[in-house]
């Protein structure tokens, strides 16, 4: 199978960003691919929150999803639309997720679990929570891949989550994100690796990349890495549109090899000595 991910330097307008998103796709449908993974936030980045709640929609009025419906419905393509701003039923805000197929039709939504509240040595604060409501559910579902388990970026920092997706059957897990950079370069290629390996299964991580106009800053490095922990795709720090072949044929292979879901077991007591 043919896969695309999308490196985007998301701004602050959603017209913007959803013509971009729609180009890619195009491009992406002419070059094949089976589907196209984009960032985590790939319709609005904006930390300015009052700016923001201008532009934040419920997900039936939201113009980038529209959009990006049609787009695939148009180039005959799936694609996991990593995550937007939505707005909820109770005026809350959600990070979502969705898996569209390649009618338009939305397959999936996945709301982040977890919320990135740190602060970092550089001086960098983030109180995601501050907008944000978690989701309480995880989510696998089937695709041209096999059954994709989605996440969103600092989930990537929460393996049961992980694990909870691999024992319900997932077979690729996608991790769209919007990396800060001092993280990024810590963190970002071990963890994703980890995850694969973990699992015995494909990992897809589109990431945001660059400076952006709201004056955060990304990491980029767009991967894509096999069960056996190979990085088949790295896009650097710069944007556009990468591809890969993925031989899904791999997971079965690796997991029988390291047997790791058959032998994971469930760890309900710890015993804590002084």
């Amino acid at each position: 199978m043919k896969i695309a991910l999308a490196q985007t330097t998301t701004g602050i307008d959603p017209a913007v960003n959803a013509a971009g998103l729609v180009a890619t796709i195009a491009e992406a449908g002419r070059a094949g691919a089976d589907m196209l993974f984009t960032p985590e936030m790939s319709g609005l980045l904006d930390r300015d929150r009052a700016r923001a709640a201008a532009n934040i929609r419920a997900e039936e009025d939201d113009l980038v999803l529209a959009a990006v419906r049609q787009a695939a419905r148009a180039a005959g393509i799936w694609v996991h639309l990593g995550s937007l701003a939505l707005r909820r039923p109770d005026g809350q805000l959600a990070n979502r997720g969705f898996v569209i197929d390649a009618g338009g039709e939305v397959r999936a939504r996945y709301d982040k679990i977890h919320l990135f509240d740190v602060d970092l040595p550089t001086g960098e604060r983030w109180r995601e929570s501050a907008s944000y409501t978690a989701g309480d559910r995880a989510v696998v579902v089937d695709t041209p891949l096999g059954p994709l388990g989605a996440t969103i970026c600092y989930d990537l920092r929460f393996p049961a989550l992980f694990s909870a997706l691999s024992d319900a059957g997932a077979r690729v897990l996608s991790v769209p994100a919007a990396f800060t950079r001092p993280t990024g370069a810590a963190h970002w290629h071990v963890l994703l690796r980890a995850r694969a390996i973990e699992a015995g299964a494909f990992v897809i991580a589109a990431a945001q990349a660059g400076v952006h106009a709201d004056g955060r800053e990304t990491y980029g490095h767009s991967l894509v890495v096999d069960p056996w922990g190979a990085v088949l795709l790295d896009m650097g720090e710069g944007t556009g549109v990468g591809y890969v072949d993925v031989d899904l044929a791999a997971v079965e292979r690796v997991q029988a090899r390291v047997p790791v879901l058959r032998h994971r077991r469930a760890i309900d007591t710890v015993e804590r000595l002084a």
